[in-house]
This record gives C-alpha cells, structure tokens and sequence, in this order.
C-alpha cells in the first residue's frame, strides 16, 4: 500500500498499477499516514497531476473526477474509523470484498447520467438514488 501510496505522490506509479483498489489502497495509505493532507481538498490536485505525469488528460470526458474522488474518500474514511486499528491491508481487503469493492458501487446511489455528467466530474454532485451510508 505503501508503494502505491508513494506511487501517486511522486507520480511513479505504473498506469496499469492505478485500479479501482489502488485508489482505496492510496487514499487509505493516505488518510492513515499523512495526518497533515487534507485529503478532500489535496487529492484532486494529486490525481490531476498523476494522470498527466502519465500522459493523460484531465478533461470533460476523461482524468480526474471530482464526485467520484471525494464519494471514494468518505467510504475509506468510514471503513478506517469502523476499524481504527487494524492494519491498512486487511482494511483494504474487507473495503474490497463489501460493495464498495465494485467498480459500479456509486451507481447505487446515483443515477449512471448525473454520475457521469460534466457537472459531477468538475465539482461535488450529491447523489440522486439515495444518500451516501457515511
């Protein structure tokens, strides 16, 4: 986890590497190891960044997206205080076998056109299925 964390920091990280679970094992690296991030407000940044540093883009359509960033950081925060002491691996593993695990999980609490509208990628969206559990 470590290495992934480290991975999206210095921009290192292999593009293949940068999964669905590599983004909960950076953010709960993270939130768990750099007290002094804000994450909410300093990961956006670290992505945009990362997904350039690969030859990516950031655009409507592709790279970053916001609602799904900070939807992805409230769920690793959730599980870390369900769990405040058991190690980071074991965290990411039952994170990965519950319904966040799923690449599709925020579609169970937003609709596939507000999740993947411009809007929702450029700024917060609240869901509009259902609220968020955390």
């Amino acid at each position: 986890m470590a290495a992934i964390g480290r991975g999206l920091l210095d921009r290192t990280l292999p593009k293949e590497a940068w999964t669905h679970a590599a983004h909960f094992a950076a953010t709960f690296w993270l939130l768990r190891t750099r007290p002094d991030m804000d994450l909410p407000r300093e990961m956006p940044g670290l992505i945009r960044a990362y997904n350039l540093a690969l030859g990516g883009t950031n655009t409507d359509s592709s790279g970053y997206h916001e609602t799904i960033t900070q939807a992805s950081i409230r769920a690793a925060r959730a599980m870390l205080a369900e769990h405040p002491s058991r190690p980071l691996p074991a965290i990411c593993a039952a994170l990965m076998a519950s319904p966040f695990g799923r690449s599709d999980w925020l579609l169970t609490y937003w609709t596939r056109p507000v999740l993947f509208s411009v809007a929702a990628r450029r700024e917060w969206c609240a869901p509009d299925i259902r609220d968020l559990p955390f």
